[in-house]
């Protein structure tokens, strides 16, 4: 139990005691502090509201049980600040509870807590007093936790004691049995060692007759590695000479097929183109057979699908497409720039091969359309039915695959090849092709 505040105080109270309104709040302990916020806050719900500090009044809001709780601090500062209030809370205490202003016989922390609201002169010792047990009870509280962790340690230190005393028996009953062990590995390590002397000896025997005989296994091998790389040479001679038979035997096979195909279609076509020109009666027909024609056996291009052609009196143009079986050749991009070089690339394509399309469907004229293959990112992979659609070959241009059709094409059957490039047109001309420039085309498909 406590003892009562006045057994600490002093003699004489009316000496070395400091006047209530030079109290420091600041100083005052958080057990003295709580007490007054408790008194206060309980006395808040019995005061009328002039005698409650604005800065309170949001906290008399609070239930009783978290007033004190949520705004200790605030009433803590209306009774340091405002007399008024300190005044009222007391009026209060002596009505309701005049226990709580008694100083004589209470416990420290009460009585502090009275002497504060009271103003009493002996607030600053009963202060003191509690700030001085409090720092007592913290110092004993350390003191017995040191005491404690030295115990703790205290036992530690023995147990790490037997544990080393243990660890120590351990460490003498190896050493001793190590000692023994080396004493039998030492013994046993003079006798390994005239059996090691006796096997280097053998081994060095044993390595001369070795070296002996790898000098003639070596020469063996020698010999044989020879006899293989000759034998291997001659087989290998013998495969690339299969090879290139074999290789030049597809070649001929190969050449003799394409020649034997290209004549078949040859004849098929002089054939047609004869019949049609006798009976003139076939102006609208294809060309037969559901075969190849020679315009698809050309090398050095690619079948792409697009279209374009071109012409120089569209009257005498119509004459040309109305014969039978005629092949109408057109030079592309020659036809595109001269018509509509405006256009991105792939739209002169586009354009000239579905104009060549509708005239295609018009005549029945074979229609093959050739661009140059150099720069086209992609290949059209459909063209517009009618219409056969090249791509020269990297390396190839496409004046070479226009004279290589007309090449392809039998005696007697009429071709017209599209371009306004002189030396394409002076060329087939030669071959007997009919030349038309790529304005007259351009006038032609304009009334397509």
């Amino acid at each position: 139990m406590a003892p009562h505040a006045q057994d600490d105080l002093p003699d004489e109270p009316g000496e070395d005691l400091t006047d209530a309104s030079e109290m420091d709040w600041d100083e005052i302990p958080d057990a003295v502090r709580n007490r007054l916020a408790e008194i206060g806050a309980e006395a808040i719900s019995g005061l009328n509201r002039v005698d409650i500090p604005q800065q309170l009044r949001a906290v008399a809001k609070f239930a009783p049980a978290k007033r004190a709780r949520l705004g200790g601090a605030s009433i803590m500062a209306a009774l340091r600040s405002h007399s008024s209030f300190r005044t009222a809370v007391v009026e209060w205490a002596r009505e309701h509870r005049p226990a709580v202003l008694e100083v004589s016989g209470a416990e420290p922390v009460a009585a502090a807590a009275a002497a504060v609201l009271l103003g009493d002169e002996t607030a600053v010792h009963y202060i003191e007093l509690v700030s001085r047990r409090a720092g007592d009870a913290v110092l004993r509280a350390e003191r017995d936790a040191a005491m404690t962790r030295a115990d703790k340690l205290e036992n530690e230190v023995k147990q790490l004691r037997g544990e080393l005393d243990l660890a120590q028996g351990s460490a003498d009953l190896v050493r001793a049995d190590g000692e023994a062990e080396l004493d039998r590995l030492r013994k046993r390590l003079r006798e390994q060692g005239v059996k090691l002397r006796e096997a280097k000896d053998t081994a060095a025997a044993a390595h001369e007759e070795m070296q002996r005989l790898q000098t003639d296994v070596n020469a063996q091998i020698a010999d044989l590695t020879a006899q293989r790389d000759r034998e291997r040479e001659r087989a290998e001679n013998d495969r690339k000479k299969a090879r290139r038979a074999e290789a030049d035997a597809e070649v001929a096979r190969q050449s003799a097929r394409e020649a034997r195909q290209a004549d078949e279609v040859r004849l098929s076509l002089l054939v047609d183109t004869l019949d049609g020109a006798v009976t003139g009666l076939r102006r609208e027909l294809a060309l037969g057979g559901g075969g190849p024609r020679p315009a698809d056996l050309v090398r050095g291009a690619t079948a792409a699908q697009g279209t374009v052609g071109r012409v120089e009196d569209p009257a005498a143009l119509d004459r040309l497409l109305a014969l039978p079986s005629v092949h109408l050749v057109v030079d592309g991009y020659n036809v595109t720039k001269t018509g509509y070089p405006d256009l991105p690339l792939a739209d002169q394509r586009d354009r000239l091969t579905h104009q060549l399309a509708s005239l295609a469907a018009r005549t029945s004229a074979e229609v093959t359309l050739v661009f140059d293959g150099a720069g086209v990112v992609a290949v059209p992979a459909a063209a517009p039915r009618g219409v056969r659609v090249l791509f020269s070959d990297p390396g190839v241009l496409a004046d070479d695959v226009i004279r290589a059709l007309v090449a392809a094409e039998p005696e007697g059957r009429p071709v017209v090849v599209v371009t306004s490039d002189r030396a394409v047109a002076d060329s087939v001309r030669r071959r007997g092709a009919h030349p038309v420039p790529s304005a007259v085309l351009l006038a032609r498909l304009g009334r397509v």
